[in-house]
C-alpha cells in the first residue's frame, strides 16, 4: 500500500527497495518521465500515478550490455556535473526537452529546464550535453 505522503521520487528507494535517488535538503523538481511526460517527482504523489508508466534515470539504459543513452553519455562527454544530486533530474529534464522540440537554443534549453537547480552552477555544461544529445537524435 502506498501512503498519501509518498512521491515518486521516494517510492522507489523506500518501498520498491531500490538504491535510488536520495531526497535532496530542499524540495524540489527531479525528474521522471510518466507515460513519457516528464513531471517533479519529489512533488508528485506516487498514488496519483497508479497505473501509469513510470521511468527514472536507470531505467533509460535496462541491461548494463547496451549502450548508455544519448544524453548520459553527453553529459559524461560535456563534463556536466560535479556532485551529481542534480544529475537524474537533469538529465531526465533533459530527455523532455528534446521530445517536446525545445533545443533550439541554450537559452531555450535553459529556460524549459529552469525547474531544476544545480547547486554546483552546471548550467552552461548541461545545457551543452542538451544540446550535443539533442543532435544526434
Amino acid at each position: 500500500m502506498i501512503g498519501n505522503r509518498t512521491s515518486l521520487l521516494d517510492l522507489p528507494r523506500e518501498q520498491l527497495g531500490r538504491r535510488h535517488k536520495k531526497r535532496a535538503a530542499t524540495p524540489g523538481p527531479v525528474g521522471r518521465a510518466v507515460d513519457g511526460r516528464r513531471v517533479n517527482a519529489s512533488l508528485t504523489p506516487a498514488v496519483r500515478r497508479e497505473g501509469t508508466e513510470i521511468t527514472t534515470v536507470e531505467g533509460l539504459t535496462p541491461d548494463e550490455d547496451d549502450d548508455l543513452h544519448p544524453l548520459p553519455q553527453a553529459f559524461i562527454e560535456q563534463d556536466a556535473f560535479q556532485c551529481g544530486c542534480c544529475t537524474p533530474g537533469q538529465i531526465m529534464s533533459g530527455i523532455g526537452c528534446i521530445r517536446e522540440g525545445r533545443t533550439d537554443s541554450p537559452e531555450e534549453i535553459r529556460e524549459w529546464m529552469s525547474g531544476n537547480i544545480c547547486r554546483r552552477g552546471c548550467y552552461t555544461k548541461i545545457a551543452s550535453a542538451v544540446e550535443q544529445a539533442a543532435a544526434g537524435k
